[in-house]
């Protein structure tokens, strides 16, 4: 049986604004972001990131073309693209390209990288 393929959508660590949280950085939320992919994988997983813009075209584009490229099983959105009101707009844009690229496709979100497993295997099991 192949391994559960998993799309991991969330926004570029260097359009992220870390002012709320001064002890972070790009670069650690991309290594916190590479160590949830290695998770998933050891889990079992097949794996592929999707990092967007923060421009909404540019950003549906970019879903777009993983979506047509390659067939996922599950599609997990990131809390920062989710959460963060200035990406609402692209957080819209990519639901709806991925529920019409890809029909019943199941979605799963984390709270955190560091949840990321956890919320993939809830969607899984």
């Amino acid at each position: 049986m192949p391994p559960t393929r998993v799309l991991q959508i969330g926004m570029d660590p260097d359009v992220v604004d870390f002012s709320p949280w001064p002890d972070q950085d790009a670069d650690d939320l991309r290594a916190r972001i590479a160590k949830a992919a290695d998770d998933l994988q050891r889990a079992g997983f097949s794996t592929t990131l999707c990092q967007l813009p923060d421009d909404p075209e540019a950003a549906s584009s970019a879903v777009s073309r993983f979506l047509t490229d390659a067939r996922y099983d599950v599609v997990e959105i990131g809390s920062g693209l989710r959460t963060s009101h200035e990406f609402t707009a692209i957080f819209e844009r990519v639901v709806n390209e991925v529920a019409a690229l890809q029909p019943g496709i199941r979605f799963c979100f984390n709270d955190s990288p560091e949840t990321t497993l956890e919320a993939v295997q809830r969607v899984t099991r």
